[in-house]
């Protein structure tokens, strides 16, 4: 069985971006991530180092003996959906946060893509469909369905590589589509067959 980090490199772990998996560390931890599979260093420079897939199971697990009290769930940034139940309060706060987490994702298109592309999704959001389009919604200044009043709300779908955008009337309907279009994504409107609800289906673009 593999070893668990230690306490210095769960630290460097947990500390990673949310969005990207960019690691801030000394060289020797960062060197001892990558030897052990959690960490890749970026062949372009400035040669950051970001978590693999490993490292990223590794960050979202929870540790059955915490070693000091676990952050809020609050604390961590993620993309509103629609219709959750405690939602991140709204303000120039929460603005500057999600403007981050989208200037990053760019960086991780940029990054990871071989022509350097930030036009189009990565793997990271063909990963995490959900969070990806409710990040380009929210960053676009889009409002989520919450407390506040009706707005938009992205679901899982059967269908691989695609999401469910519910919004409340039309015109907002429309907004998203173009929004998502916009950041790389392919959107076409349908109509549900029971309840007659239009809804967007929207993929990332490969191309």
């Amino acid at each position: 069985m593999t070893r668990p980090p230690t306490a210095a490199q769960r630290r460097v772990i947990d500390a990673a971006d949310p969005v990207t998996g960019r690691l801030r560390g000394t060289e020797a931890q960062l060197a001892a991530l990558v030897k052990r599979g959690l960490a890749f260093r970026h062949p372009r420079p400035p040669h950051d180092h970001f978590l693999t897939p490993a490292g990223h199971r590794i960050r979202e697990a929870v540790p059955e003996v915490p070693e000091e009290p676990a952050a809020p769930a609050d604390a961590v940034f993620a993309a509103r959906v629609g219709g959750e139940e405690r939602a991140p309060a709204s303000g120039p706060a929460r603005q500057r946060e999600v403007h981050s987490a989208w200037q990053g994702l760019l960086e991780l298109r940029r990054m990871t893509h071989p022509d350097g592309a930030m036009d189009r999704p990565c793997g990271w959001e063909r990963a995490h469909l959900v969070r990806a389009a409710a990040l380009a919604l929210e960053a676009a200044g889009h409002r989520p369905e919450g407390p506040d009043g009706p707005g938009y709300r992205v679901r899982a779908t059967p269908q691989p590589e695609a999401v469910a955008v519910y919004a409340p009337d039309t015109d907002t309907l429309d907004a998203c589509a173009a929004t998502l279009e916009r950041a790389g994504w392919q959107a076409g409107a349908y109509t549900e067959p029971r309840t007659r609800a239009r809804y967007l289906l929207a993929s990332p673009r490969r191309v």
